[in-house]
């Protein structure tokens, strides 16, 4: 008879011997009611909070990626200050566009999966691998997706073997593809894809992509109305990331309030903001 883990305080002989190096697989023979692309939903429509744009830019020597933090739920803003935007693990870190309840516990798993997989392994996956990883996760939650509740994240890390960073775009069925140079995802990523394609350059600094980035998101929430701008009354800003052979790093508030305030000021003049070479 199976041992009461409740009065007893100890875990099943499974969940000490997991015999594989994948949380999730781990997760789904053992309890597979707790992954999100397992969950039941209610009858009729179901309005769900959504995270919108997030973007990343390569530079020499690592890459970006920050998020706006405004949420959406119809025509009405459903949080101003959320997060989108995690560290996966040292070296890497995952932006969330969609339902953004599921995408919070999804980026959640991922972090699980990457840590499991170290400790049981005892080596770190590659970029490429922890990429696949993400693409399997987004595959599982399809069932969610095609009810309305699709989670569609933007990945990007420092790729310790190929000594660059490199940037993952995702779409609902899990199918992933290799951005370079800059890419973004979410209601307000054809603004902010547009913004980046006339100002990237290959051969920017850490800060020249980090002001690339918030400028980006500044032309999204110009035409996009679930993207949100900087809140200078509120002191809400973008959150940015950064990803070098040095590791995770987010800049800090008054980092991002900083620029946040350069370009606010710049755009009082010029409101369309930096204007590109004709040739």
């Amino acid at each position: 008879m199976e041992p009461n883990t409740r009065s007893t305080g100890r875990l099943p002989a499974a969940f000490l011997t997991p015999g594989s190096s994948s949380f999730m697989d781990f997760l789904g023979a053992h309890s597979p009611e707790m992954l999100p692309g397992n969950r039941t939903l209610p009858e009729g429509a179901v309005q769900a909070p959504h995270g919108t744009t997030i973007v990343a830019a390569t530079f020499p020597g690592g890459v970006v990626l920050a998020g706006d933090r405004r949420a959406t739920m119809g025509n009405m803003i459903a949080q101003r200050d959320i997060e989108k935007v995690f560290p996966a693990d040292e070296y890497s870190a995952v932006g969330i566009a969609g339902t953004a309840g599921l995408a919070v516990e999804m980026v959640k798993l991922f972090q699980l999966e990457l840590e499991h997989f170290e400790k049981v392994e005892g080596a770190t996956l590659s970029l490429e691998g922890k990429a696949n990883r993400l693409s399997t996760m987004i595959r599982n939650n399809l069932g969610m997706a095609m009810q309305g509740l699709a989670v569609v994240p933007l990945f990007a890390g420092w790729d310790e073997a190929k000594e660059r960073g490199r940037i993952f775009s995702y779409d609902v069925t899990g199918g992933r593809s290799e951005e370079h140079g800059y890419a973004a995802t979410g209601s307000g990523s054809i603004f902010a894809r547009g913004s980046m394609k006339k100002l990237y350059r290959d051969d920017l600094t850490e800060h020249q992509a980090t002001t690339l980035v918030v400028q980006a998101l500044y032309d999204a929430a110009d035409d996009d109305s679930a993207t949100g701008g900087p809140d200078m009354a509120r002191r809400i800003f973008p959150i940015v990331t950064v990803m070098t052979d040095e590791g995770f790093r987010r800049l800090t508030d008054d980092e991002s309030a900083e620029l946040a305030r350069v370009i606010t000021e710049q755009r009082l003049t010029q409101p369309d903001g930096p204007r590109a070479s004709l040739l």
